[in-house]
């Protein structure tokens, strides 16, 4: 495939491990992940991201270049400056796959930003301007809502910003609210270019261009499509490589607090994601949280890059517990 590129499974068993192993093997999982110290960890309000998801869909299509665009950008802007200790808008201007201009805002908030030791967490907030996986072919050029994939991450960041703002943090905190992740090619529009560099051209920018001189982080953690109900979080591919260490941090919280139903000790394939340029241009370790999914023929939630990616399919269980988790991580770093 293209698009958010991810390597068959069969492919990725066979780089993995050899192609003797089944396609449904279980990463093993560590043997002892130690105890964590007793901290308090704030509780992460699931009706509070759901609410936040629906005010995004409010503005319609976050599509660069659109008037509902430039008011969702202002409205997240606000949010996280009524709770963040620092908030700047890196602006510019990137060319899409087709050539075409777009203004894009890539929304940072920070807390302790004096300190060094600190951690990024990211989602996008723009929506795709194409609806090409959909079922309905006259449907393929219509504009998504992108409740699941893009809204939820968002939703989440904000819960963890609220609760950022009434508990500080015991390490400096960087949340970047990535725009233009969405805007590649159509899936039926071949390409002889690198589609990799197609996409998530708001974090390559900043990878490029950071907003603070030599920026960096101890690592990150990107959230995408975390929102839909029954959704599983594999061991994503890229973030295997950069940020194994990392993953398994965040797999073992998940399922020490009790979201092991969500947070699986299988493999997932290689996501071209706004991960990839922080990654390789920023040289900060960041994983994935990510809905993958076996059974769907896209490899994602079936109802990506379609229509019907609506809050009809949104579930507050699975909004908990990946902001728990990750709130859990944070709050428990020294």
């Amino acid at each position: 495939m293209k698009i958010k590129k991810i390597i068959p499974w069969i492919i990725l068993v066979f780089l993995a491990a050899g192609c003797n192993q089944p396609v449904n093997r279980k990463t093993e999982q560590p043997s002892n992940t130690g105890q964590k110290p007793r901290v308090a960890v704030p509780e992460f309000n699931a009706d509070s991201a759901y609410s936040y998801i629906k005010s995004q869909q409010a503005f319609g299509p976050r599509v660069p270049n659109t008037k509902a665009h430039e008011k969702c950008a202002a409205w997240l802007y606000e949010k996280l400056n009524s709770w963040a200790m620092e908030v700047m808008v890196q602006k510019g201007k990137v060319a899409a796959y087709n050539g075409t201009m777009l203004s894009f805002q890539n929304i940072i908030a920070s807390w302790m930003p004096e300190t060094h030791n600190r951690i990024l967490l990211a989602a996008h907030w723009d929506s795709r301007p194409y609806a090409d996986h959909d079922p309905e072919p006259g449907n393929r050029r219509t504009p998504i809502e992108g409740i699941n994939d893009g809204a939820s991450g968002v939703a989440v960041l904000l819960e963890i910003a609220r609760n950022l703002s009434l508990k500080t943090p015991p390490i400096g905190i960087d949340i970047i609210l990535f725009d233009v992740e969405d805007y590649g090619p159509p899936q039926d529009q071949p390409s002889n270019e690198n589609t990799d560099e197609q996409w998530c051209l708001g974090s390559r920018y900043w990878s490029n261009n950071p907003h603070k001189p030599g920026y960096s982080a101890r690592y990150g953690i990107l959230l995408d499509m975390v929102g839909a109900a029954n959704a599983t979080f594999l061991m994503e591919g890229v973030s295997m490589h950069y940020a194994e260490e990392i993953v398994r941090l965040v797999w073992a919280t998940g399922n020490r607090i009790g979201y092991s139903s969500f947070f699986l000790y299988e493999p997932g394939g290689y996501i071209t994601d706004d991960h990839g340029p922080i990654n390789k241009i920023r040289n900060i370790p960041t994983i994935d949280i990510i809905h993958l999914d076996r059974n769907s023929p896209t490899g994602f939630f079936p109802q990506w890059h379609t229509l019907n990616d609506n809050m009809d399919f949104i579930e507050k269980t699975t909004i908990k517990a990946v902001g728990q988790t990750v709130l859990t991580v944070i709050y428990e770093e020294k």
